[in-house]
């Protein structure tokens, strides 16, 4: 994937989003710069999700505008969308994989249906080995999801979300509902994806611990293991948290200043360091 330095990866223009005339989003104005990381946190319901939801077009936002590198999706239908979901990779929350497809299938899904893609049953085979090898887990191709553990659906789920070489990658709660040990393999395998494929990473978190992974340390290829940034900024760009609250976003800023906030709700989320 190609560096692109200064531009706009993903930007909310005043994007308010209702549901039966609550807002799910309330007027909420954001930037994200191609190859930066953005730690998204909040309680259940913040709209968070719905916020990926509405960058991948799944939700039109009722208000406001929305641009993915420029193109302005806000009032795109579906065909039009085509384009611009080749260039996002998502991971849904519990991995989302189709139980009666292989693994092998699972991750060839977005390849052989996304038509701007246009890939072989070649070329998308081949695809398919690398991504798997790239979260390590090249032997269950043929595989189905309930033969494995949620941490190894998890990783399937990584592999599908990447296998398009996406320049942005939305994880929803990546690490939800698994153990400490597995979590921190599935955060590796982020930071890996973001520092390898120079991706722009939005990451939907309860783990405090994710985001301070994301933001201090940096894929080092030669020892394949995570080492500490320096001043919180990996060699592909900055590291922010965004913090909603019933679908407003009320904070913006770097770990620091969400350490030092004196809001509670925020503080409330530092405090939760697991």
């Amino acid at each position: 994937m190609e560096d692109n330095p200064g531009v706009v990866a993903l930007k909310f223009d005043h994007v308010s989003v209702l549901f039966d005339d609550k807002p799910a989003l309330d007027d909420v104005s954001l930037e994200v710069l191609a190859g930066d990381t953005r730690i998204l946190f909040g309680a259940a319901g913040s709209g968070k999700t719905v916020l990926l939801k509405t960058a991948l077009g799944l939700v039109k936002p009722d208000a406001g505008r929305v641009f993915i590198f420029g193109q302005d999706i806000s009032d795109m239908r579906e065909e039009q969308l085509f384009d611009v979901r080749s260039k996002i990779g998502m991971l849904f929350q519990e991995s989302a994989l189709f139980d009666s497809m292989t693994i092998e299938d699972n991750v060839a899904y977005p390849l052989l249906n996304q038509r701007s893609i246009r890939c072989s049953f070649e070329e998308a085979e081949r695809r398919v080995k690398d991504a798997l090898r790239f979260v390590e887990l090249e032997g269950t191709l043929a595989k189905f999801p309930s033969e494995l553990s949620g941490g190894m659906r998890r990783r399937v789920g990584v592999a599908r979300a990447m296998v398009t070489d996406p320049p942005l990658v939305l994880f929803d709660s990546p690490t939800a509902g698994l153990d400490p040990v597995t979590a921190n393999t599935i955060i590796k395998l982020i930071v890996k994806q973001r520092d390898v494929k120079h991706t722009t990473t939005l990451l939907v978190t309860h783990r405090y611990k994710n985001g301070d992974v994301m933001a201090n340390y940096h894929y080092e290829p030669e020892t394949d293991s995570l080492e500490p940034s320096r001043n919180g900024i990996h060699a592909r760009g900055k590291t922010k948290f965004l913090g909603f609250k019933e679908g407003k976003l009320i904070f913006e800023g770097a770990e620091a200043e969400m350490e030092a906030s004196k809001d509670p709700y925020v503080s409330k989320f530092v405090m939760h360091n697991g």
